[in-house]
C-alpha cells in the first residue's frame, strides 16, 4: 500500500497545489513582489506541491484508514485499490485543470471497494450524509460569502 499512498499523496499535491499556488501567487502579486506580468514562480509551484504531498504521504493512511472504517471495513487490498482509484482520478482531472475534492475521491472510492465485496458491506447511513454533505457544501459557502460580503459593504468598507 506503500505505493498506492505515495500516488494518492502525489495526486492530492497535483490537485490541490493548484489552489495553493493560486492563492500565493495572487497575494506575492498583489504585493507587488512579481512586478507587472502575473505569473506563479517555479519555487511557488515546488513548495506547495512538496508541502501538500508530504503532508498527505504522513497522514494519508490514518486519513484512508478512518475513512474505510467508517464507510466500510477496508482490507489492505480494498485499501491499495480506493487509494489507486483516487490517485487515477486525482491525476486525471490535474491534468485537464478540474479541481475536484480529495475527499470525495477517496470516499467515493471507498464506497466503490466496499460495494463490490457486497452492497450491504457499506454503510449507507453514513455514505447519504457524507453525499448530502457534499450537496449541500457548495450553497452554504456561497451563502457564507455573500453574508460577509454583505456585512463588510454594511460596515462601510
Amino acid at each position: 500500500q506503500l505505493v498506492s499512498a505515495a500516488a494518492y499523496s502525489l495526486g492530492h499535491g497535483t490537485n490541490d497545489a493548484q489552489k495553493t499556488m493560486g492563492i500565493i501567487a495572487v497575494l506575492l502579486f498583489t504585493s507587488g513582489h512579481l512586478g507587472p506580468e502575473f505569473h506563479v514562480p517555479f519555487w511557488v509551484v515546488l513548495a506547495a506541491h512538496a508541502a501538500i504531498g508530504l503532508g498527505t504521504l504522513s497522514g494519508g493512511w490514518r486519513i484512508v484508514k478512518t475513512m474505510g472504517m467508517r464507510i466500510t471495513k477496508l482490507r489492505p487490498v480494498g485499501g491499495f485499490c480506493a487509494e489507486t482509484s483516487g490517485a487515477l482520478v486525482l491525476i486525471g482531472t490535474a491534468v485537464g485543470g478540474i479541481p475536484v475534492s480529495t475527499t470525495q475521491t477517496i470516499a467515493g472510492s471507498i464506497m466503490g471497494v466496499g460495494s463490490l465485496q457486497r452492497l450491504s458491506a457499506v454503510r449507507w447511513g453514513v455514505a447519504g450524509n457524507i453525499l448530502w454533505a457534499w450537496i449541500f457544501t457548495i450553497p452554504a459557502s456561497g451563502a457564507v460569502a455573500a453574508a460577509c460580503w454583505f456585512l463588510i459593504k454594511l460596515a462601510g468598507a
